[in-house]
């Protein structure tokens, strides 16, 4: 059995799938598989997988009926065999190290996650390129070249991860700001298989990865912690503002708190909730509220006050912890009723 799987959900990605797939034949660690979820793609992915499937037997193809990323995902963990997970979007690379740094740390460590950032040079590069009209697919990272001594990167292992996981994306009065597990995002992280093994991600919304997210924090995993940059996402150059889209985005948003709320009630400790509640279920709460600005019709913001009315009657919005999440709960509460 392989030592770290990788779960890769494959869309309509054929322009970026042979870089993303190259990134991880390339790595330095040799002990892995990649489940490669061809999640129903209509261009030539497929080919491209098959490809890769017959040049080495690690990349394992899974071919399903279009369901979504989170569906897509879930498939996946079904076919994985690792001890150690790991998630890779299809447009998107990895550090040639990064399953050897991941793997070095968990088991000098014991940890349960290993979590690392992703290149803040390399996104705001691309978008430059693009708003100059640039080519934007040959650009290679300057650190995609960099090697690591393992021996000297620095690191912090915690077994309190609400302490430092947040979705503020700058705490500037924070002694360990460096060592911020900033965002939600499940790409960012190493995973012992028995943590998430059963803990799904909610099919047919998007931004799944908040309440999975804050069901792994539940579980009080150990975590060794690196600033390294060793992900390079690359960002959706689309840019359209559509009031539907937006409306999608609200319903996704409020199903998660829902789901995630439930949860912690439930579960949690009041360090836990209270934790959890500061740094990341009112940054959400705040962030679905302000998709109401984009929405350009009657029936459109109809739906957003059943979305938000949804949230208020779970209960997610009795304990504001800041000032300004009670006067968010207050413009809320006035745009249900329709006195907004």
């Amino acid at each position: 059995m392989p030592i770290i799987s990788i779960i890769i959900p494959v869309y309509n990605v054929e322009k970026y799938l042979r870089r993303c797939l190259d990134s991880v034949l390339n790595q330095t660690f040799s002990d892995w598989q990649a489940i490669c979820v061809n999640d129903g793609s209509p261009d030539g992915s497929d080919k491209i997988l098959a490809e890769y499937a017959a040049r080495d037997k690690r990349f394992v193809i899974v071919n399903k009926e279009n369901g979504g990323l989170s569906d897509a995902r879930n498939v996946g963990m079904t076919h994985a065999t690792g001890e150690y997970i790991m998630y890779l979007d299809s447009d998107d690379f990895i550090h040639p190290q990064t399953m050897e740094i991941a793997h070095y740390m968990a088991t000098r460590d014991g940890s349960d996650i290993v979590s690392w950032t992703y290149d803040r040079i390399y996104r705001p590069q691309l978008m430059v390129r693009h708003f100059l009209h640039l080519d934007t697919d040959s650009v290679v990272p300057g650190r995609m070249h960099r090697h690591y001594d393992i021996d000297q990167i620095k690191t912090r292992v915690t077994d309190d991860i609400y302490a430092y996981a947040t979705e503020f994306s700058h705490n500037r009065w924070s002694r360990d700001k460096k060592w911020k597990i900033k965002h939600c995002q499940v790409w960012k992280n190493m995973y012992r298989r028995e943590l998430i093994a059963d803990i799904p991600f909610i099919k047919g919304i998007l931004f799944e990865d908040m309440p999975w997210w804050s069901a792994v924090m539940l579980r009080n995993p150990r975590v060794t912690i690196t600033a390294l940059p060793l992900y390079f996402y690359v960002p959706n150059f689309g840019g359209i503002v559509l009031s539907a889209k937006q409306l999608k985005i609200m319903q996704s948003v409020c199903i998660g708190i829902q789901s995630a709320y439930g949860l912690y009630e439930r579960c949690a400790t009041p360090y836990q909730m209270n934790q959890w509640q500061k740094n990341f279920l009112w940054l959400f709460i705040k962030w679905a509220f302000r998709k109401v600005r984009y929405l350009d019709n009657d029936a459109d913001r109809a739906m957003a006050r059943q979305y938000l009315k949804g949230v208020v009657d779970a209960g997610a919005l009795n304990s504001p912890p800041y000032w300004w999440a009670s006067q968010l709960r207050h413009q809320i509460t006035a745009f249900i009723s329709g006195k907004e």
